[in-house]
């Protein structure tokens, strides 16, 4: 399971803001390999999993943006009933909190980017 870098950029959520993200990484040569965005009361959230977040964080500072960033995990799991479910209960067996979490089906795959209120207790449980 490996551990990354979750970028969180929050911004004003209307038309093309997303696009203008995106066109900011890109010339940066950053690569998105994730992404979760949601919006509430006209501000939006953008999750990203990216391919180097030094240079994003760099490009998207120097963009103006705001951005924070966390350690994320990517577990892979099998695509099937009851995978997420073993995940998540293992960590809620360990009382650790789930602050985020985003996924992508592919085939016979998944793949579910988290966010958890305690780092330690969930590397040793999502090894």
């Amino acid at each position: 399971m490996p551990r990354t870098t979750q970028l969180t950029v929050s911004l004003a959520s209307r038309p093309g803001v997303l696009a203008q993200l995106a066109t900011t990484l890109a010339d940066a040569g950053v690569n998105i390999t994730s992404l979760s965005a949601d919006a509430v009361s006209g501000r939006g959230k953008i999750r990203l999993i990216v391919n180097n977040p030094a240079k994003a964080r760099r490009a998207l500072r120097k963009a103006k943006y705001r951005v924070s960033e966390e350690p994320a995990y990517v577990v892979r799991m099998r695509n099937k009933p009851g995978s997420l479910a073993r995940v998540t209960g293992k960590l809620a067996k360990a009382r650790v909190n789930i602050k985020s979490a985003y996924a992508t089906t592919a085939g016979r795959g998944a793949a579910v980017v988290i966010t958890v209120g305690s780092n330690a207790k969930a590397r040793k449980i999502l090894r």
